[in-house]
């Protein structure tokens, strides 16, 4: 095989893995707004990643505390330290392509971050917000 049918072998793959993140953004950002939602905002995805809100322990947490401030950059979790990979797609594009998956996290991170379950509108401007990064 020669380095120029590689490339384009490669290129062929990428193309197909990026195309598929859209398509499932999409489904998820329609799935919230059956439930409810109205049109998900790349701005208040943002203010609701660096809102701040009282954690049992007394320090404030917000969705920054463990992915950090910028998404598109590995995190830690606050509490264990553990490695957390890069939420924007931009970083990882399959990181939204399995709907399971990202309603359990949201349930999760919700709850542990704002002690309860994020709305449907929520979890599309969050989406919303992380996906154009």
């Amino acid at each position: 095989m020669s380095r120029f049918s590689l490339g384009v072998g490669l290129l062929a793959v990428a193309a197909g893995v990026l195309a598929a993140t859209p398509a499932a953004l999409n489904e998820r950002l329609a799935a919230y707004r059956a439930s409810g939602a109205g049109e998900p905002s790349t701005n208040r995805g943002a203010e609701l990643w660096t809102r701040r809100v009282p954690s049992p322990e007394g320090a404030p947490r917000s969705c920054a505390s463990c992915h950090g401030t910028d998404p598109r950059q590995p995190g830690r979790h606050a509490t264990t330290g553990k490695a957390i990979e890069p939420l924007a797609s931009s970083a990882q594009s399959d990181r939204f392509s399995d709907p399971e998956k990202v309603e359990k996290w949201f349930k999760r991170n919700c709850t542990w971050t704002w002690g309860r379950e994020c709305t449907a509108q929520e979890k599309g401007d969050f989406l919303a917000y992380l996906s154009r990064l």
